[in-house]
């Protein structure tokens, strides 16, 4: 059964309309509400508990929380955490209490956009959902080990909810008749258009048919064709979260396709950050650090190519520009792969931050004054371009008493091929000298 109150539509949109009243209902979410998965058998034991519905927009979040409060005879209160504050989770609490007391129902207390919420508003929840008083049910589109608190995740089951399939989608659509009452008929052509529109989120694909049919001249029979679609749609990008999870997950997924050499991938990637609203000037920065932390010694002129690449879109703007981020891409997907001197100067830099301050031997110090020639700064430096090969071998240029710790170590890819052939003679020279000594 559907909430099919004729009254309600159009008055309301057709989102808050075809709401579902039951769990069979529910489209999409198989991985936890089909037979004998977690919350489908939370349902039908009637055991409630505490949650995190985590998903991105439009999958059911909050119909999910409703239907909970229905199935298992909860008072039902709700919040937005962009607008509550703790004088609002007061009055919750006031408001569950005094429900009790009454009818000896049970609340729950439903946050939407639960990672908005700062640390005291989240801890002012605590006393209450231990008490038992409140259930809490949290939705957020962001990462919950990120952003909220270890005490309330620790008493909340978290459910991962999925972006919607065509499937689902189809599934909606097909329901629209029996809320409105009178017959659809839509080309092949707009559902692909409202589906790939959509990406994933069930209110924006409804409400897009809730515009298109706001359009209709006849109320006695709907079409919806490819025509009213351009007349009512206007250009958006595909659901592109500009800093929360979504977004790193992309930009990971970008970076590890350049990391595996897959060109295909990484345009891809590059154009859905594009194509969602990614600034491309923090594109352009990405590209850069994996120029210098995956490619590295092994194709010096990879760094150089997304310079090149970043000053031309700089100049040029978008979408002109954008094509030169492409070829940069491309190239580093391509080139020979080398974390050597990313790995070098970690071990480097971990080594510092643990070690003391170690004095800099006398012969690299430079003695500008007469004092510091008698403190023998200086003495017994070796000028390595007087050198054979350019190269003072056997000559330390580390603290006294520390061991060459070989942080960089050469790959046998690409330029380092090279690099390695030169320290592996520069090394035979050492080890002659430390023998004629």
């Amino acid at each position: 059964m559907l909430n099919l109150s004729k009254e309600l539509w159009p008055h309301k949109p057709l989102a808050e309309v075809m709401r579902p009243i039951r769990i069979e209902d529910v489209v999409g979410q198989e991985h936890i509400l089909g037979f004998n998965k977690s919350l489908q058998m939370a349902f039908h034991a009637k055991k409630m508990h505490s949650m995190i519905l985590w998903g991105p927009p439009g999958v059911g979040k909050t119909s999910l929380a409703r239907l909970m409060a229905t199935a298992f005879d909860y008072h039902f209160i709700a919040l937005s955490a962009v607008l509550a504050g703790v004088k609002d989770i007061r009055q919750a609490v006031e408001d569950a209490l005094q429900v009790e007391q009454q009818t000896s129902k049970k609340t729950i207390l439903f946050v939407d956009e639960i990672h908005r919420f700062n640390k005291s508003q989240q801890d002012a929840l605590l006393p209450y959902v231990e008490s038992g008083l409140l259930t809490f049910i949290g939705a957020t589109t962001e990462n919950p080990s990120f952003e909220v608190n270890s005490a309330l995740l620790s008493r909340a089951h978290i459910y991962v909810l999925k972006p919607l399939e065509e499937k689902h989608l189809r599934a909606l659509l097909v329901r629209i008749p029996e809320v409105t009452k009178r017959p659809l008929d839509i080309t092949e052509e707009a559902i692909q258009t409202l589906i790939h529109f959509a990406d994933g989120d069930g209110r924006r694909f409804l409400n897009a048919i809730d515009q298109a049919l706001a359009n209709q001249i006849s109320n006695d029979y709907f079409l919806i064709d490819q025509t009213l679609l351009e007349q009512v749609l206007q250009s958006q990008g595909r659901r592109f979260d500009k800093g929360g999870e979504h977004f790193y997950d992309q930009i990971s997924a970008l970076h590890k396709s350049v990391r595996g050499s897959h060109p295909d991938a990484a345009l891809y990637w590059l154009c859905r950050m594009l194509d969602g609203g990614a600034d491309p000037l923090y594109l352009c920065r990405r590209i850069i650090r994996m120029a210098w932390e995956d490619i590295g010694l092994a194709d010096p002129r990879a760094i150089q190519i997304c310079l090149d690449a970043i000053q031309t879109y700089e100049r040029l703007g978008s979408p002109e520009g954008e094509l030169a981020l492409g070829e940069a891409v491309i190239y580093l997907a391509l080139a020979a792969k080398s974390n050597s001197a990313y790995n070098a100067y970690n071990a480097a830099k971990a080594y510092v931050a643990k070690d003391t301050s170690q004095e800099v031997p006398l012969h690299l110090r430079n003695a500008p004054t007469q004092l510091m020639k008698n403190l023998a700064y200086g003495q017994r430096y070796r000028y390595a371009h007087d050198e054979p090969h350019a190269y003072a071998a056997g000559e330390s240029y580390l603290p006294s008493g520390m061991k060459n710790p070989q942080w960089y170590l050469p790959t046998d890819r690409g330029l380092e091929i090279q690099i390695k052939e030169k320290m592996a003679l520069l090394k035979g020279l050492d080890e002659q000298a430390l023998k004629k000594k």
